[in-house]
């Protein structure tokens, strides 16, 4: 996918994406739209680059300029950004900050992540990315723009963040718990153990007691529960509170309640002087735990990021052009640089191997385990083991550009995104905690018209306890826990999710289809028969055949090619060469016309394929493909390429029937060959000769017949069915086409990966679904019973400490059961 770029402001210039222009008279035209805007001195737009530079002799104007080019025909893309987000607690949280940001007029789409404390928004380039900054901060919270920060620098700073988070919580916890701990023995004890009330009060006094209670709460509302108040009480005051604003009030009520009680008792009835210190404390001390344990089950759930991070290692040994090596940070290899890879090491880049020979473990990526063997030529990737022989690595992509930087946008990318279950919970969570509210007040004044007396101090704690036990914080956790840990726990299987939704997707399809050449077979095909026609020779007709396909890349190219060189025969220039999708290759060789292809070719030509019709019925019965020669004009020769069948790929068929899903096979392949194929490998359905176009109908009519379908392709003729499918699956041995039409990529080719991504999907959904039946089934029951619901039958009434114990437990346990999102799979 090519990179949108942003928009980057500076003091006067400003640089713009422009979609649409073909040539020269585009960019004049762009040019004379920019060129009569007011304040331009300087605008220049570059065809190759697509991207249009202004100065401005005053501040940049991006809207101005953005309606000047979309006035001259053309189109300027969105700018996609990410923002980091601090101080979200809830679900209610990320409603609020998505409001924010998709308010703003040039903003088109905003999805924020509790988990990732991430929001990434997609927004007209006229959009300041200040202005994005300054919505969330209205909304109550920080934040700052990631986009221009290297990628690896800022997971390092959004991993140190979440550790000095952590530990903060940590202490503030701990120093809330010793705190809080004194009042608790005294006022709970005193009621379990007379004797001990009995002590107190004859040594120090209810009164001296009661003082000494309000200080040490105060340290503790005031000191480490201070967050509650400073972010729970100004987002209440704007009319849109959050978790912490129902701590906030809770937590208030009881303690100025108690302060009434303490230093102003005539103010309340006889019978309704108590007080609640330990019960204000404690319900920070433990909602503050819970917090710890939530930031501390969080980080676990970026482990997967964080591994494949740190795969590729800090440092390589260059070799100069002396011979000399010298040890140089990762950063410094530039394409074409020589690295030394010792036995045991990472390897540092992507590249080609330049000299040695050894077996590299490739499962850290592609989750295969058997080492590979790599001599001279062969490929490596940036951060696979090499194994006990000494490589020399030929750089031909760094940073960004490597597969495992690839890998890791994916994980990111699926793991920002929402699946459309969330949808539920998000349109649950805008009225969570308002509600909450109303049924705390609406419990207050039940109990306090209805309550026995005392009712003033049941109501008051009935109240609280309903504030204290809501937990939004189970319900924004629920589904984003579950998409952290499955799609990392499957990047580290060697199975990419480009998009979170694709997760909810791939558990809802019926039927498998499969692209065969390269996805079902190994692509590399072998020429296995050649027989020429009456008055042809087989070498000469395979010469000129494997000259015409010298500059394709299709694996049958290769085949034909490599059966030359295999003969020694020297291929002859191609002076035209043209490639017709579905159908073959013409060219020119040696002067004489060359044209190759399938039997549909043929038949388009006016040839006639049959006397070579036994023979291909034979061929194609057997599992290989015939092809068809033409040498000006003429038939020539019958030619049979053989690709064999991927090892594990009838298991994974029937892996995948097991799982009770119906299976097809989709190919551009001769009908005999596809059939035999199919049959090989026990697939319910054959789709074949068909052109590009043709496998969207197929797809199409596979959907109404069948239900949503996957297809898995790996080639360039696969990409509109790929993305025509409900789910697109490419191998990662591919195409780049085919991978960015797709909405899953397996790094490893192997079709078992099929059935084990549809494992892990239908894993994950579960998971969420645990999570959120766990999460709205809480606060189902147990809001009612914090407001009292047990004590008419049964005279139960909750503590508000229970109830904090009670929430804290519930967003612990989701984000516990979110770690085992996709085990065992």
């Amino acid at each position: 996918m090519n990179e949108i770029l942003p928009a980057r402001l500076m003091s006067s210039s400003l640089t713009l994406p422009v979609e649409g222009m073909s040539c020269a008279s585009c960019v004049g035209r762009v040019e004379r739209a920019l060129r009569a805007l007011p304040d331009v001195t300087e605008a220049s737009v570059n065809l190759a680059t697509g991207e249009a530079r202004l100065r401005f002799a005053g501040p940049a104007d991006a809207a101005a300029v953005v309606r000047a080019i979309e006035g001259a025909g053309y189109d300027v893309p969105p700018q996609r950004l990410t923002l980091s987000v601090e101080g979200m607690s809830c679900a209610s949280c990320v409603g609020r900050v998505e409001r924010a940001l998709r308010a703003l007029p040039d903003v088109t789409e905003a999805s924020v992540n509790l988990a990732t404390g991430q929001a990434h928004v997609t927004a007209s380039p006229a959009l300041a990315p200040a202005d994005l900054v300054a919505a969330v901060e209205e909304a109550g919270y920080d934040a700052r723009l990631d986009s221009d920060t290297p990628p690896q620098a800022r997971r390092d700073e959004r991993a140190a963040r979440a550790d000095a988070e952590t530990d903060g919580l940590k202490h503030r916890a701990l120093l809330a718990l010793a705190l809080a701990a004194p009042l608790f023995v005294v006022e709970m004890g005193g009621h379990l153990v007379p004797a001990l009330h009995h002590a107190m009060a004859g040594v120090i006094g209810m009164e001296t007691s009661w003082r000494i209670q309000a200080a040490l709460a105060t340290l503790v509302l005031f000191g480490p529960g201070l967050r509650f108040y400073r972010i729970g009480l100004p987002l209440l005051i704007k009319g849109a509170p959050d978790m912490n604003s129902l701590v906030a009030i809770g937590t208030l009520a009881a303690y100025l309640y108690s302060l009434v009680a303490t230093f102003a008792p005539a103010l309340l009835p006889a019978e309704a002087v108590h007080v609640y210190y330990e019960a204000a404390s404690t319900i920070v001390a433990l909602v503050l735990i819970g917090r710890w344990m939530e930031a501390r089950a969080r980080g676990q759930t970026s482990q997967a990021i964080r591994a494949l991070a740190k795969l590729q290692p800090a440092e390589a040994e260059r070799i100069d052009a002396g011979g000399q090596s010298q040890r140089v940070p990762i950063s410094a290899l530039r394409p074409g640089d020589l690295v030394a890879i010792r036995p045991g090491e990472r390897v540092p880049a992507d590249g080609r191997v330049e000299e040695g020979a050894s077996f590299v473990d490739e499962a850290m990526l592609t989750g295969e385990p058997a080492p590979v063997r790599k001599e001279s030529g062969a490929a490596l990737t940036g951060g696979t083991v090499n194994g006990a022989g000494a490589l020399t690595l030929r750089v031909e992509k760094v940073g960004g550009d490597t597969v495992l930087s690839g890998i890791l946008r994916m994980v990111e990318e699926a793991q920002g995104g929402k699946l459309p279950i969330q949808a539920l919970v998000d349109r649950v969570t805008l009225w969570f905690v308002p509600a909450v509210i109303a049924a705390a007040l609406a419990t207050f004044a039940l109990w306090l018209a209805l309550g026995p007396a005392p009712a003033l101090p049941h109501a008051l704690s009935a109240a609280v306890a309903v504030l204290i036990i809501a937990c939004p914080c189970a319900m924004g956790l629920a589904t984003p826990t579950s998409i952290l840990v499955g799609t990392g726990r499957a990047a580290r299987q060697g199975v990419l999710f480009r998009r979170g939704e694709a997760l909810q997707a791939l558990g809802t399809a019926r039927l498998v289809a499969f692209d065969k050449t390269g996805t079902l077979t190994i692509g590399r095909p072998a020429l296995g028969e050649i027989q020429a026609a009456p008055g042809f020779d087989t070498d000469e007709a395979l010469r000129l055949a494997a000259s015409a396909e010298a500059r394709s890349e299709h694996p049958i190219a290769h085949a034909l090619v490599d059966a030359a060189k295999t003969r020694d025969f020297a291929l002859a220039p191609v002076r035209s060469a043209e490639a017709l999708p579905g159908f073959g290759l013409r060219a020119e060789v040696e002067g004489r016309r060359v044209e190759i292809g399938a039997r549909r070719f043929m038949e388009q030509l006016g040839l006639d394929p049959a006397p070579f019709d036994s023979e291909s019925t034979a061929l194609a019965q057997g599992g290989a493909t015939p092809l068809f020669l033409a040498l000006d004009g003429q038939l020539a020769a019958l030619l049979a390429v053989s690709d064999p069948i991927r090892e594990g790929a009838s298991e994974a068929v029937a892996a995948l029937k097991r799982e009770g899903l119906r299976t097809a096979l989709v190919s551009g392949d001769d009908r005999r060959t596809a059939e035999a194929v199919a049959r090989r490998l026990g697939i319910d359905e054959t789709v074949a000769e068909v052109l590009p176009e043709g496998k969207v109908e197929a797809i199409r009519r596979l959907q109404r017949e069948h239900g949503p379908v996957l297809f898995v392709g790996d080639g360039i003729n696969d990409a509109p069915a790929l993305a025509a499918a409900e789910i697109g699956m490419a191998v990662g041995s591919g195409t780049d086409v085919a991978i960015e039409a797709a909405d899953i990529v397996l790094v490893a080719p192997s079709p078992g990966n099929v059935p084990r991504a549809i494992a892990l999907s239908r894993s994950v959904l579960t998971n969420i679904r645990q999570n959120l039946g766990w999460a709205f089934g809480y606060n189902v029951l147990l809001i009612p019973v914090a407001a009292g619901a047990l004590y008419p039958a049964f005279g139960l009434l909750l503590s508000p400490v229970w109830a904090a114990a009670a929430m804290g437990l519930s967003s612990t346990l989701v984000l516990l059961n979110g770690l085992r999102s996709g085990r065992g799979v």
